[in-house]
């Protein structure tokens, strides 16, 4: 089994780390500087760095916030937010992040995806996609999870990979925040139809959902978590050792 990856995020608003519940419900949490620096001193294999309401809002990424942010952080940094043209992907990577995520600027041009992959390589380009069962079919969603597409999530996922994304973050609005577990059956589609990394992100609410998502699904790369690393709810040490003990391979 591949070393498994342990990925806290940061959704920022306005200059500060908030958390919801299924992409709703907002709260503030902390400074992303703060936060960044702690993860990265505590274990983090990577961080996610979101500007959450940088699409909605029809505008570029805050830079300096993002500038300041990277430079505490000596783990692989994932950036986005309204990234939606190659010029997007090299101001974000001049910023100090190593990898950028796409998700609504791809929905809006789907070229976009192969055009960076050819500029800046497969593995520089992570696609993120926001997923929400519609009449029990997985559904993209874009904005922030605002507006339904309509687009089938598998199909769409397939197609971006076939177009050079190097890696895929799973996000599942419907276990967002609810701490009851990953979304498997939605995972395991995904992982299904592609070759890539790919990130599970929404639902995890205490250590043994990380344990589980890893056992049930090995094809699964990483886990993704935003507010019971925030909150102190699970400390990374101490899931790296419980991921340790159940023979899930991490880096230590």
């Amino acid at each position: 089994m591949i070393t498994k990856r342990i990925i806290p995020c940061l959704d920022v608003r306005d200059g500060r780390v908030v958390k919801g519940i299924n992409f709703d419900q907002l709260q503030d949490v902390s400074s992303p500087v703060d936060l960044a620096s702690f993860y990265s001193d505590n274990g983090a294999d990577e961080l996610v760095f979101y500007d959450i309401t940088a699409s909605s809002d029809g505008r570029a990424i805050f830079t300096e916030i993002l500038k300041e942010t990277a430079s505490k952080v000596f783990i692989p940094l994932t950036v986005g937010g309204g990234i939606n043209t190659v010029e997007d992907f090299d101001r974000v990577l001049k910023c100090g992040a190593d990898k950028v995520s796409v998700n609504s600027g791809a929905i809006r041009d789907p070229g976009l995806v192969s055009e960076a992959a050819k500029i800046y390589g497969d593995q520089c380009v992570v696609l993120s996609v926001d997923i929400k069962r519609v009449d029990g079919k997985f559904t993209v969603f874009a904005k922030g999870g605002r507006e339904n597409t309509g687009m089938d999530a598998i199909e769409w996922i397939k197609r971006c990979v076939d177009n050079g994304a190097g890696e895929i973050v799973v996000n599942s609005i419907d276990t967002d925040g609810v701490k009851q577990g990953f979304d498997l059956e939605m995972l395991e589609a995904v992982c299904s139809v592609v070759n890539v990394p790919v990130i599970a992100s929404g639902g995890a609410g205490c250590i043994e959902d990380f344990v589980t998502l890893f056992r049930r699904l090995p094809g699964v790369d990483a886990g993704l978590a935003a507010s019971i690393f925030h909150f102190g709810t699970v400390k990374i040490p101490d899931l790296k050792k419980a991921m340790a003990d159940a023979g899930i391979p991490s880096r230590l």
